[in-house]
């Protein structure tokens, strides 16, 4: 089962029997005929919906009535909104989701499981490169970041200590860290139980995400640009790529959660804001580098995109349509990869991973495990 990702503007998806027929419009003067392709619905778990595409009634009933999610994006990857099947009946598990908010305690111990595993992750990836590279600047940092995760896992909730402050605000040098220089004590969290917010936490997770994105490029072959993370907008092909990938991930990650039927509105390290995934936030963080940093990488350093696959527009970079269909193809080829979980000791698929640990997330509210095991690769 996988994503259907409907790219080609100005088609009609219809139903035919139990599949999805996409009538795709020809070109005269580029020479492209009118074609129609036939998806059966068996292979589909999801749909995504990119730009001028039409959907025909009994096509979105079908997908509905298989409780099979539609995501609509516009014509630059951002997201719209989604059709969601029936919501699940289980109200226990977000009576219980909605209590561990509210307990600062637990909403702590579940915040730092999310950091800890992007943490992880995201040294796992750096140590993993460097096996080749043998690069000196990275070691440092992996260093610096093993040093911050000694800090996350200590963190408790009680006073802060006089520097937490520079740590929140992501003052913190990845040379410091590294060599140790950072306060024993510092930093303890703060949780403002409305919202969940983790302030002390989401600084040292944002200085450690600083580290690694501050050596990011060195994984990427020569003629590639990389200084840093910029969001919005983002300004060089691979932060296009990166935030691509991550609003992708997050669609990902809401359907999952909607199959196990938690709130993905009512998070535990992102606050919870009016109209914010929060819990979805929350939950893809430890996927976000072995899923789309590695497919970034793949592309970039495979050669399978190119510096003319990206469109440069008043400062502000996009793919192309012909980059986009490679990304989401190499994106759903590495959602498909196996890999042993470390909790069920199992193969699972990475998109099933997600699945898996949102129903690991429930049970640990509803009180059946003691802690949520984050997703750590070696």
């Amino acid at each position: 089962m996988s994503t259907l990702y409907l790219t080609e503007q100005y088609s009609v998806v219809k139903k035919d029997g139990e599949s999805l027929v996409v009538h795709i419009p020809g070109n005269a003067e580029k020479g492209v005929e009118k074609r129609a392709v036939r998806v059966p619905l068996i292979k589909v778990d999801q749909v995504v919906v990119h730009g001028d595409v039409t959907l025909t009634a009994p096509a979105m009933q079908m997908l509905l009535g298989q409780r099979i999610e539609i995501c609509y994006t516009d014509f630059f990857g951002r997201f719209v909104g989604r059709l969601t099947p029936e919501f699940s009946k289980n109200s226990l598990i977000r009576l219980a989701q909605h209590r561990a908010h509210n307990e600062p305690g637990r909403a702590l111990a579940l915040a730092k499981c999310f950091v800890v595993g992007k943490l992880s992750n995201m040294r796992t990836m750096l140590l993993r490169a460097n096996r080749k590279l043998n690069d000196g600047e990275i070691e440092n940092v992996c260093a610096g970041m093993k040093a911050v995760l000694a800090k996350v896992e200590a963190m408790e909730l009680g006073a802060r200590a006089a520097g937490a402050g520079n740590v929140a605000a992501g003052n913190v040098a990845a040379g410091n860290v590294a060599a140790g220089n950072v306060a024993a004590n510092v930093p303890y969290a703060v949780v403002n139980p409305a919202v969940g917010v983790v302030n002390d936490l989401l600084g040292l997770e944002g200085a450690a995400s600083g580290m690694y994105f501050g050596v990011f490029g060195k994984l990427l072959k020569q003629g590639w640009e990389f200084s840093g993370r910029a969001k919005r907008p983002p300004t060089d092909p691979i932060n296009a790529l990166l935030s691509y990938g991550y609003t992708i991930l997050m669609h990902k990650q809401q359907a999952a959660i909607g199959i196990v039927g938690l709130d993905p509105f009512v998070g535990f390290l992102h606050s919870s804001q009016y109209g914010k995934p929060a819990l979805a936030l929350d939950l893809m963080e430890e996927f976000r580098p072995v899923i789309v940093d590695s497919v970034v990488m793949t592309l970039v350093n495979n050669g399978v995109l190119q510096r003319e696959d990206f469109l440069r527009e008043a400062g502000t970079f996009r793919m192309t349509d012909g980059a986009r269909r490679k990304f989401l193809e190499k994106f759903e080829e590495r959602m498909q990869t196996e890999i042993e979980h470390p909790t069920f000791h199992y193969k699972a698929t990475y998109q099933r991973c997600m699945e898996l640990q949102t129903r690991l997330l429930a049970k640990q509210l509803t009180g059946e495990i003691p802690v949520y095991p984050p997703l750590v690769v070696r």
